[in-house]
């Protein structure tokens, strides 16, 4: 009959339905644990980059403890407590919204790792969820090292300069290793927007930023807050 032909239907799409959601959290799944021990060679954000992208991998124990310390200050101080999400920011993010303020960004290390890795910049909710998604896989299946250390090698620093390799070469001629405090707040000061802020000729509110961050790494122990993550 015509309801059992519609119900035999319903159920193959149904079924189809599923095995589509299973396929993609087996295959989304296997690339983020897989991406655990192997670098990833580009981000989605350094292939949307229209000029000259400069990049180089750097280990973790390569890069020098003050940038990990000057990133986790300046974007995400909960970064060693949290399962990728920081409530209390989120929280604040909504009380902002209703107040009609502007919106300080909420994002977490892990959930601009999640973005600027698989993603695409925007506001939209399936962006917004997907990367959600993928900041659950990401916490789950990391180590907070692996995930700061991913963190470090993809975040853009300057025009085209995407990772703590190539921004202290480019901006200090340094090797990562050899940053010193300074430096690193430096480069964590113009993480809001590398294409607008300086590291290399930095304005007065970079460099107030600079000196923001490098009390806020001293309030949060310094090098010390380390030992937290690892």
């Amino acid at each position: 009959s015509m309801a059992r032909t519609r119900r035999g239907l319903f159920l193959r799409l149904f079924r189809l339905l599923l095995w589509t959601i299973l396929g993609w959290i087996v295959l989304s799944g296997g690339l983020v644990l897989a991406l655990r021990w192997i670098d990833p060679p580009t981000s989605a954000f350094m292939l949307r980059e229209e000029g000259r992208v400069r990049h180089r991998w750097v280990a973790w124990n390569e890069i020098s403890p003050h940038a990990k310390v000057a990133v986790i200050a300046a974007e995400d101080q909960r970064f060693p407590d949290h399962r990728g999400f920081d409530l209390d920011s989120i929280n604040q993010a909504l009380a902002d919204i209703e107040r009609g303020r502007r919106v300080r960004g909420a994002s977490t290390i892990s959930q601009q790792v999640a973005k600027n890795l698989f993603l695409w910049p925007g506001q939209s909710w399936v962006r917004k969820g997907l990367e959600a998604y993928f900041t659950v896989l990401i916490e789950l299946l990391w180590s907070k090292p692996r995930i700061l250390e991913v963190y470090l090698n993809i975040a853009e620093f300057g025009r085209g300069v995407y990772g703590v390799g190539a921004a202290s070469e480019v901006f200090f001629r340094t090797s990562p290793a050899r940053l010193d405090a300074a430096q690193a707040a430096l480069l964590a000061a113009v993480l809001p927007s590398p294409k607008r802020m300086r590291a290399d000729a930095p304005s007065p509110y970079v460099r107030s930023r600079q000196e923001w961050i490098m009390n806020q790494m001293r309030a949060l122990g310094g090098t010390s807050l380390l030992q937290r993550i690892e």
